[in-house]
This record gives structure tokens, C-alpha cells and sequence, in this order.
């Protein structure tokens, strides 16, 4: 199995986000949706995307003279991988530190602890 690729920065999740939701994406269909949230300029969105590539999370092929890109891995695996690398990372590999300070925090409504309770009863 190949190895994680590493965690995502804020503007490499903000792009991969775009991709997972097309499917595949050029550089220029992932600026045009940057840039109705924000200004962002199209060199960037296309070194973010070069570097996304060579981090793993992308793959690349020619579409004339462009590239079309696609995910590695789906965007709930990409998660599972972030989410896992922040517990460890913050919490020292615990997970109720995280849930009780959501709780703390009234991150989580009352209908979301009901089922976090479920589905920690159905194991």
C-alpha cells in the first residue's frame, strides 16, 4: 500500500474540495470556482495544483494543452487520514479529549451527542 500522503493546508483542501466535487478538474474550471469565493490568482491555483501532484493527492493527465487532474483518494479517506493525524498529533493518538471538548465547546447539538450515542451503542 502506497504511503498517506501528507496532511492538507487550508488552500490545498480548498482545491482538493473543488476536484472531489467535479470528480476531475483543469486548472482553469478549479480557478473559475476559487474565484467567485475570493480574489486568487490562476498561477497559484495552477503551483497549488503542481504541488498537490507531486504530494500524492493528485494525479495528472494531458488533455490537449492542459492538464485534467483527479484525486488519489476519495475526500472521506482523505478525511479519516486528517482527522487521525490531528488526534495524534494534538491529543496523543486519544479521541475523548477531542469529544469532550465539542461537548465542551457546544460543538455538538443535542441531536448529534444523541447520535454519537447510537452509534456508539451500535459499536
Amino acid at each position: 500500500m502506497p504511503p498517506t500522503p501528507p496532511t492538507l493546508t487550508p488552500l490545498e483542501l480548498e482545491i482538493m474540495k473543488v476536484i472531489w466535487q467535479k470528480g476531475q478538474a483543469t486548472v482553469r474550471e478549479v480557478h473559475a470556482v476559487l474565484k467567485q469565493r475570493r480574489p486568487i490568482a490562476y498561477t497559484t491555483v495552477m503551483t497549488m495544483m503542481g504541488v498537490l501532484a507531486s504530494k500524492g493527492h493528485l494525479k495528472r493527465r494531458p488533455d490537449g494543452r492542459a492538464y485534467v487532474y483527479r484525486p488519489t483518494r476519495s475526500a472521506a479517506a482523505a478525511m479519516k487520514a486528517m482527522v487521525a493525524e490531528f488526534v495524534d498529533r494534538v491529543f496523543d493518538g486519544a479521541a475523548q479529549p477531542l469529544l469532550v471538548q465539542l461537548v465542551k465547546d457546544r460543538r455538538l447539538t443535542k441531536k448529534e451527542l444523541e447520535d454519537l450515542a447510537r452509534k456508539i451503542e451500535e459499536g
